[in-house]
């Protein structure tokens, strides 16, 4: 499959089947996390997969999950993170983000659905996973075999700007 047909096929997915992620389906999307970019290399991130009961109903106290049954935190460390030296912008969440979206398209990929997770309570999500200081929760990545129909490709034309408002080229 074109990337740019995995990238219109993945949608919001807040509905999932009973079913779990099988084992070699999850070390993929992994993988791909893995091989994602981070500034300079430094790889401040650090990933938690949530598949038990337990885990995912303590997930449950700080965000939404839609009933998936793999949850995947994507923590930036700000030990490790590159910071550009002209404004002290440290990049951690940028990287955290970029792994998300790795992730999140492999899914597709594989035929799972995803949603990328931003409306959660930071605070209960560290007491519940004892998180240390130096990770901080960016976001939640739930994915799962979607209970929704597949979504319209061409949605796009309709649902977001014209390029023309999106882009704008240098005028020299």
């Amino acid at each position: 499959m074109k990337f740019i047909d995995i990238a219109k096929k993945r949608y919001s997915v807040r509905s999932y089947k009973n079913q779990k992620v099988e084992p070699e389906k999850l070390e993929q999307i992994l993988e791909a996390a893995h091989v994602a970019p981070t500034a300079a290399n430094l790889q401040p991130v650090h990933l938690i997969v949530v598949q038990s009961e337990e885990g995912l109903s303590k997930i449950g106290e700080a965000a939404n999950i839609y009933g998936a049954p793999l949850a995947i935190i994507v923590c930036a460390d700000h030990n490790k993170a590159w910071v550009r030296p002209f404004d002290e912008k440290q990049t951690a969440d940028i990287d955290a983000s970029i792994l998300t979206d790795h992730m999140m398209l492999q899914a597709t990929e594989l035929g799972l659905g995803s949603v990328w997770i931003c409306y959660f309570k930071p605070d209960v999500l560290r007491k519940e996973l004892k998180l240390p200081d130096h990770l901080e929760p960016i976001n939640i990545l739930a994915i799962g075999y979607s209970n929704d129909e597949t979504v319209d490709t061409d949605r796009f034309d309709t649902q977001r700007i014209p390029m023309s408002q999106l882009v704008s080229y240098e005028k020299l």
